[in-house]
């Protein structure tokens, strides 16, 4: 029996190892930079990506999107979507990364892998674009 436990909690560890080696941290990430765009910001993508964001990030960053959501985690400082700083990347792909695997290193930002399809990823980054300054 202790083998199995230990076992369970080994993979335990190994599983949030994973999810935090894989959050976007400051700086943004060279896999990120390189991701382009698949869904096209236009005007159903944007209205997905707004009715998704109202779903799923309006509590942390506020319903618009200028971090001061009302059910964010305490001493936590979520992110202003709407001005031209991106602390974990500006590109697209950068900020897909984030909604999908999280933003590290304290992890006070859950990614939606799994709970989230890529292209209603895609549509949030679309919906949060139509929001703030326009990519370089």
């Amino acid at each position: 029996m202790h083998r199995v436990s230990s076992l369970i909690f080994g993979l335990g560890l190994a599983l949030v190892a994973a999810t935090s080696l894989s959050a976007q941290n400051p700086g943004g990430s060279a896999e990120g930079k390189a991701m382009k765009n698949p869904v096209a910001a236009n005007a159903e993508s944007i209205s997905a990506g707004q009715a998704l964001y109202a779903k799923n990030c309006r509590f942390c960053h506020g319903p618009d999107a200028k971090g001061n959501g009302p059910m964010a985690p305490k001493d936590s400082h979520p992110s202003d979507l709407t001005d031209a700083k991106w602390d974990r990347g500006s590109t697209d792909g950068e900020i897909f990364m984030v909604i999908r695997d999280g933003a590290g290193p304290e992890m006070k930002m859950k990614g939606y892998k799994g709970r989230m399809t890529d292209t209603d990823i895609w549509n949030v980054v679309n919906y949060l674009r139509s929001l703030g300054p326009k990519k370089k």
